[in-house]
């Protein structure tokens, strides 16, 4: 019996002495974790890119930097309005010249015409320049599409030069504003008289921040102009092919 009364003893000793392990091993834990959500909070506060390009323009300075913003945002009005009107100026060439190939057959020229009329973009208004010329000569009626050729050719290069002009002026700006950042540098060291890093490193750091946001600049518009000038090139080599096409279809109309 007193074996027994001795045995429940241990094992209640034994028992409570682990309870009372894992009770410290959980609020060791609860610290621990705690502990390291602060430092994890200390070491990386959270800022987003917004946030960061925000501070790291606001510390570029209101000079340049809203000159290079003026850039972007002037270069993107531009280069999204030139997009919007190529998109436009888009149609199935060869379902139009389908079109104005029955049209001409079933009801002449003015059907031809009429399908025109109601067909947006820059061939079909060279097809109906030439089919209004169709009754004098097919010569005629190729130097028109010619001549007009080169007046939507003008159209769809509206305004693309003012994007390279902004692509080519923001570094460049940005490069001036990180000059003349060295040079305000310069002579905080030459008051000074002396060489300190923290009395020119700030100075240096905005001076630099013109230039990356002017290439960030350029870097952003040279892919919008890349774009437009393929488009442009896609819907010239339309009008080329859709011109040639329908002076056959008018010689072999006045056959």
């Amino acid at each position: 019996m007193k074996r027994l009364l001795s045995l429940l003893l241990l094992g209640a000793v034994f028992f409570s002495n682990i309870g009372q392990l894992n009770a410290q091993d959980e609020t060791a834990t609860e610290e621990t974790l705690a502990v390291e959500e602060l430092v994890q909070e200390d070491a990386l506060p959270e800022t987003g890119f917004t946030q960061e390009l925000k501070n790291r323009f606001i510390e570029g300075g209101p000079g340049f930097m809203g000159i290079v913003l003026a850039c972007l945002i002037f270069g993107l009005a531009i280069a999204i309005e030139r997009i919007i009107y190529l998109n436009l100026a888009t149609t199935n060439t060869q379902k139009l010249t389908e079109d104005v190939e029955n049209a001409l057959k079933s009801g002449g020229t003015e059907a031809a015409k009429e399908v025109c009329r109601n067909t947006p973009g820059p061939v079909a208004s060279i097809f109906y320049q030439g089919l209004d010329r169709a009754d004098d000569g097919v010569e005629s009626a190729e130097k028109a599409v010619v001549a007009y050729g080169g007046v939507q050719m003008g159209q769809l290069e509206k305004n693309v030069s003012w994007i390279s002009l902004f692509i080519a002026l923001a570094p460049m700006l940005g490069f001036m504003g990180t000059v003349i950042g060295m040079i305000q540098a310069f002579d905080k060291i030459q008051a000074a008289g002396d060489m300190q890093p923290s009395l020119v490193a700030g100075g240096i750091k905005v001076a630099l921040l013109t230039t990356v946001f002017g290439l960030i600049v350029a870097i952003i518009l040279q892919i919008f102009y890349n774009y437009i000038v393929a488009k442009i090139d896609s819907i010239v080599n339309d009008m080329e092919d859709a011109s040639i096409t329908l002076i056959d279809i008018l010689v072999a109309h006045k056959k």
